[in-house]
């Protein structure tokens, strides 16, 4: 397998912490969002929308959108589960999950970014207010639904690392590169410090990757 990302990316940094999870190895290749690769012919003929992360299987299938990769995943190696059992619970899971993947990240991604601040002339500040006002509104909410359960554990559900952790741990890194404020949040705090204290986390954290000292 091959997995196309870039070391900043959160949701290549999702895709990572499932393989580490999984014990899956693959070969990576970087697609620098910086510098425009995701615009080559080379890219687009692996992901036509030019988004990170795709990964090729090895019957050369293109598997696109770190959810669909993750439960990919989770489906073809069943140990350890990213979900839980019961309806219930896997659907608790995947709407946390889904608060970040669907809510914050699609409105804060490099892409809108850029266009806020080049097609739409959107000076720093302002850019900087709207990405940490998404932040903070997706956050706070899933904040209410951690804390106030009685399925959060350790983790966001239970006492094992799941796909909401995963969703959660990227979220929190690029929070904190853009200074937000996460003092209104500590559950999910304490949880994403109990994922960080695993290997898997750890390793897949955008400055452990190769790329992170060459690359911007």
């Amino acid at each position: 397998m091959k997995l196309y990302g870039y070391f900043r990316s959160s949701a290549a940094f999702r895709v990572r912490i499932a393989f580490n999870l999984k014990g899956v190895e693959s070969e990576t290749a970087l697609v620098n969002l910086q510098t425009g690769d995701q615009f080559s012919d080379a890219f687009r003929a692996v992901n036509p929308q030019g988004r990170v992360p795709a990964l090729t299987l090895d019957d050369g299938t293109v598997l696109v959108q770190s959810m669909a990769i993750m439960e990919y995943l989770d489906e073809t190696i069943p140990d350890p589960p990213l979900l839980p059992k019961g309806a219930v619970a896997r659907a608790r899971v995947r709407g946390l999950a889904n608060v970040i993947a669907c809510d914050i990240h699609p409105l804060n991604n490099l892409a809108v970014l850029n266009y806020l601040t080049g097609e739409m002339k959107v000076g720093e500040e302002s850019k900087l207010r709207w990405y940490r006002h998404w932040v903070a509104e997706g956050l706070s909410a899933m904040e209410a639904l951690v804390a106030g359960s009685a399925e959060t554990g350790r983790f966001c559900h239970g006492d094992a690392p799941g796909l909401a952790d995963i969703c959660l741990v990227p979220q929190v890194f690029n929070a904190q590169r853009f200074d937000c404020d996460l003092g209104g949040c500590p559950t999910l705090m304490r949880v994403f410090d109990a994922c960080m204290a695993l290997d898997a986390f750890d390793a897949a954290q955008p400055g452990r990757q190769p790329e992170a000292a060459s690359v911007g």
